[in-house]
């Protein structure tokens, strides 16, 4: 790759293909992936994504809300795609555009029914979600009767999959919860099955239920973080590559004497001389104020250069006085370094928040490196 000349978000396919091989790597041979590429695809290109992970076998898409499945599907995305949170509002973009609900309360199953029904649908795939633990969304185990009982008077639905999700899959510490959590999906499941008379495909796992609970594969899983790199665990990231690389370029150079003030409201005040670096990247980039003043930085010709004083809308400005650059050279915000989990722990954030940050108007570049 040439060396910014901007403000841009590198997206490497190589990595996210990296990062898709060594997951799989873990399943059973009939386990089917669904590919987890809503929010952008975690901040980077979602189109671009989900079509490498076509390429790479994935055998669903899942997105949050339903406009998210729409710019897949002009892409020419034709892979079934699962809708996470469909809003009745926006029952006849699925429809027109085949995306799949995921189905989660008996207000969601009355309305989609009489939906699909208006519509003259025939068995319309649709999922049904449980809530085992998280309590987010989802059915309870009380809901199977009314469930069967909705679905034996209409032939416009059928269920395509049942689903829970794990609320601590990651964290050693609660791994009798996640036990537990399984167990109750597995219950669920096959009380629904038995009462439906066919069987949906199961699934409740996520990237860190991959790694940690394999006898929990059931007939799929689902893998959003760990695609783009990031394993929850120190030690499970070694194995996975960051498919972003977030890099800008110094603006301009300021020789500040003692005294001197930087940034909105005197920020950072200068005790000695230092050198200070502006840079085109700001919060509406994605650069959360809570970076400011020291507590994140930036690497620029591999040496660290903290940021100084407040965070701007459209720049940051860096220290840069122990370091040898000049206008134009490129900085890395984050990337291998300084890394998403080095700057997230900073302000005591995770990695999901650092890169669905990233703004829409941050240029992209996706490539094979």
């Amino acid at each position: 790759m040439p060396k910014a000349a901007e403000t841009i978000l590198e997206i490497d396919l190589n990595a996210l293909g990296h990062n898709y091989r060594y997951l799989t790597s873990k399943l059973e041979r009939n386990t089917k992936v669904l590919a987890v590429v809503k929010a952008f695809g975690y901040g980077s290109d979602a189109s671009a994504i989900a079509e490498e992970l076509v390429d790479l076998g994935a055998a669903y898409l899942a997105v949050a809300y339903a406009n998210e499945g729409v710019s897949l599907r002009d892409t020419e995305i034709e892979i079934p795609i699962l809708v996470l949170h469909p809003l009745p509002a926006n029952f006849n973009i699925i429809l027109n555009r085949c995306l799949e609900p995921s189905i989660y309360s008996r207000t969601m199953l009355k309305k989609f029914i009489a939906f699909a029904e208006k519509n003259k649908q025939k068995l319309y795939p649709i999922h049904l979600k449980f809530n085992t633990g998280l309590n987010r969304l989802g059915f309870r185990k009380e809901d199977i009767p009314f469930i069967v009982e909705t679905l034996s008077k209409t032939q416009s639905v059928k269920v395509q999959s049942i689903l829970s999700h794990l609320a601590a899959s990651e964290d050693e510490n609660e791994r009798n919860f996640t036990l537990q959590q399984i167990n109750s999906f597995r219950n669920i499941s096959e009380k629904l099955i038995e009462k439906l008379g066919y069987r949906p495909l199961l699934h409740t796992v996520n990237t860190s239920g991959i790694i940690n609970y394999p006898e929990a594969q059931f007939d799929m899983v689902r893998t959003g973080i760990g695609l783009y790199g990031f394993g929850n665990d120190p030690e499970e990231n070694k194995n996975l590559k960051p498919v972003s690389t977030l890099k800008t370029v110094i603006s301009q150079i300021h020789k500040i004497e003692a005294g001197e003030t930087v940034g909105y409201n005197m920020g950072f005040k200068a005790e000695k001389p230092v050198r200070t670096a502006t840079l085109p990247i700001g919060h509406a980039d994605g650069i959360s104020r809570a970076f400011g003043n020291g507590k994140g930085w930036v690497t620029i010709n591999g040496q660290k250069a903290p940021i100084v004083g407040n965070v701007c809308m459209d720049m940051i400005m860096v220290d840069v006085t122990n370091i040898e650059c000049i206008d134009g050279d490129e900085v890395v915000v984050f990337g291998e370094n300084p890394s998403v989990e080095e700057l997230s722990g900073a302000i005591n954030t995770i990695p999901y928040e650092l890169l669905t940050a990233v703004s829409q108007r941050v240029k992209r570049i996706v490539y094979r490196k």
